[in-house]
C-alpha cells in the first residue's frame, strides 16, 4: 500500500483481534481488515486473536512491533468491564493521533447515531510504527480501514520516520 505522500513506503500490517469469544475461524472483522489491506496493496505480516487481557495484548503489541509498521487492534475499545485494549496500548503510545478517534466517532455518528460516543477508538505512534485501536464490529472495521487507515497510513508513517 502506497500513497501519493510516499511513493516507496511499504506497509507491513499486523491485524490483532481482541476477543475472548472469537477465534481465527470466527473472526469476521479481522478477515475484513486483512482483505481490505491486501486489496490496497499492504502486506499482512502478522495476524492473531488475543483475549481481553492487558498482559497478553501488550505481549502481542511488542511482538507485532518487531514485524510490522502498521498495527490494527480490533475490539476491546468499548466500555464493558472486559474492554481493555485502550488501557493495554496507551502506555506505549509516544504520539497520539487524536484526530483519528475524533473523525472515526464523527463518521460513526453518521451511520449509527449517538451510540458512536461509546467508542474509544484511538491511534498513535510507537517508534516508527503506527497503532490503531478500533471497535470490533464488522461495520466499524470496514469504516476505520477503508475510510481512514488506508488513505492515511503511509502519510502517518512518513512523519513517524522523520
Amino acid at each position: 500500500m502506497k500513497s501519493s505522500h510516499t511513493s516507496s513506503l511499504e506497509i507491513r500490517a499486523a491485524v490483532i483481534t481482541v476477543s475472548t469469544s472469537r477465534s481465527k475461524d470466527t473472526d469476521i472483522s479481522g478477515g475484513i481488515i486483512r482483505e481490505l489491506l491486501e486489496k490496497a496493496g499492504a502486506g499482512i505480516s502478522y495476524y492473531t486473536v488475543v483475549p481481553d487481557k492487558v498482559d497478553q495484548i501488550q505481549e502481542v503489541l511488542h511482538f507485532a512491533l518487531t514485524r510490522s509498521n502498521c498495527l490494527i487492534f480490533c475490539g476491546g475499545t468499548g466500555l464493558t468491564r472486559d474492554d481493555c485494549t485502550i488501557e493495554a496500548i496507551t502506555p506505549f503510545i509516544q504520539k497520539r493521533i487524536d484526530g483519528f478517534g475524533e473523525l472515526f466517532r464523527w463518521m460513526s455518528y453518521q451511520e449509527i447515531g449517538t451510540a458512536a460516543i461509546l467508542s474509544r477508538a484511538l491511534a498513535g505512534v510507537i517508534g516508527e510504527s503506527v497503532v490503531f485501536c478500533i471497535p470490533g464490529s464488522p461495520a466499524a472495521a470496514r469504516l476505520a480501514v477503508d475510510d481512514l487507515i488506508i488513505p492515511e497510513c503511509a502519510h502517518i508513517l512518513s512523519h513517524a520516520r522523520k
